[in-house]
């Protein structure tokens, strides 16, 4: 066993067996002076590895040596002591805030080089739109990972997930969608298998094919739709590559009917739906979320209070963006307040990318929701862990502390959950532990 002691303040979310939403958003289930139990747990680093990554071993290795640690109770530490036996590992968490580790379920995790010169343009008065209809934006990091090799774009995707692990962030939703073609798309979800099963993050694997007609089909556009919806899409699900299906529907990339063809196929062959929508127009993609009974709908800056009924019908999610309307200094970030109003379950993701969203840190998103949206630090909170983890089929699995989880927890530098929004962009150095295992950062 392994026991967390003298934790100032437990963050558990435990509640209720489903999505949080209105005033569940901000009942965090805190305990003071509090222990966390963990059985198949390991005091040691993580992985030590060499190179680039402090995580790197052969798959093989690592699953061998971390099996999954579990939460055997959370509770005030005067009602658990008794159960610590003499042989427990103890680690002290000198009166700090521990909370679940952080979920972000939705990525670009995977892709080559940068996109810095447009980041150059869009200060210089260049939009999102202009950018990607001269051929740059999605185009331009397609064509950057196409050339790289398999192996280079893996340790590209391990420096990416390793700025994610140091926030605190234990799973990670990541798609495809900078291939375009066959072999890339494949290549890229390889890629992620890959880093999934070397650890020590969970991660989960999204296809978007259907993110940006490729400039070999500019003009065959009806083509492309086919062969995502009737060559890749199964050759992908029968490779059990992805678990979601995702689709960017937007004026720049592909339409409602388009994006309802591709994943219709894909909810055919037994992937699960999520999708870009209205993020700079009403009317691109959430009411079909709907219709399709998608797990998420993302983006949503411009969603309609009649389409947010449709969704909350329909039991989809909204995951929320706020670095992506941040860093393309944009200034209408989605509807946040009205969303729970709604009765949504809103979900907070990073949306890190090369292009719109080059932001890794959740407690970064954290602050902008705060700020920008209006959430309380619990609702934030909240959306960020165990509603992200609902978004991925994954909250009876992690997202909160509460007994017979997965043990992923972080041990913040901070005694109240609150100065993780408050404290700006800080360089903190938290101890994360995944299944039970620290992670060596």
């Amino acid at each position: 066993m392994i026991a967390i002691v003298n934790i100032g303040q437990l963050v558990t979310l435990s509640g209720p067996a489903h999505p949080r939403t209105g005033v569940e958003l901000s009942d965090l289930a805190i305990i003071n002076d509090a222990a966390l139990l963990i059985e198949n747990g390991h005091s040691e680093p993580a992985l030590k590895g060499t190179g680039f990554s402090p995580y790197i071993q052969p798959a093989e290795e690592t699953r061998a040596l971390a099996p999954e640690g579990r939460i055997l109770a959370a509770g005030s530490h005067s009602a658990l002591k008794s159960q610590i036996p003499p042989d427990a590992t103890i680690i002290d968490a000198n009166h700090r805030c521990v909370t679940p580790g952080f979920v972000d379920a939705h990525t670009h995790l995977v892709f080559a080089g940068n996109r810095a010169a447009e980041f150059e343009q869009r200060i210089a008065g260049a939009t999102y739109q202009q950018i990607a209809a001269a051929g740059g934006g999605i185009l331009r990091t397609v064509a950057l990972t196409r050339a790289t090799t398999e192996n280079e774009l893996l340790a590209a995707a391990r420096r990416h997930r390793d700025w994610m692990l140091r926030s605190g962030t234990t799973t990670i939703e990541a798609k495809s969608g900078y291939g375009l073609d066959r072999k890339t798309e494949l290549k890229m979800l390889r890629v992620i298998r890959r880093l999934n099963e070397e650890g020590p993050t969970r991660i989960i694997p999204t296809l978007l094919a259907a993110h940006t007609v490729p400039p070999e089909y500019k003009d065959r556009r009806a083509d492309y739709i086919r062969f995502v919806s009737e060559e890749l899409i199964p050759e992908v699900a029968k490779l059990g590559l992805a678990k979601y299906c995702d689709a960017f529907c937007d004026d720049h990339a592909f339409t409602v009917d388009e994006c309802r063809t591709v994943l219709t196929a894909a909810k055919k062959h037994g992937l699960k739906l999520r999708i870009h929508a209205e993020q700079f127009r009403s009317g691109t993609g959430a009411d079909l979320a709907a219709e399709l009974g998608a797990a998420t709908a993302d983006h949503l800056e411009t969603v309609t209070e009649e389409t947010l009924q449709r969704l909350r019908k329909a039991g989809t999610q909204p995951v929320l963006l706020p670095g992506s309307v941040f860093a393309l200094s944009r200034t209408q970030y989605p509807p946040a307040r009205k969303m729970i109003e709604a009765g949504l379950a809103i979900v907070l993701a990073t949306d890190f990318n090369p292009g719109s969203s080059p932001v890794p840190s959740m407690p970064f998103m954290l602050s902008l929701a705060c700020l920008e949206m209006r959430l309380s630090p619990a609702e934030a909170l909240t959306a960020a862990t165990i509603n992200a983890a609902h978004s991925l089929g994954l909250g009876a699995e992690i997202g909160s502390l509460e007994a017979g989880k997965q043990a992923d927890f972080v041990i913040h530098e901070f005694a109240d959950y609150r100065e993780l929004a408050y404290f700006i962009a800080a360089p903190t150095r938290p101890r994360v532990f995944i299944a039970g295992r620290e992670v060596a950062l």
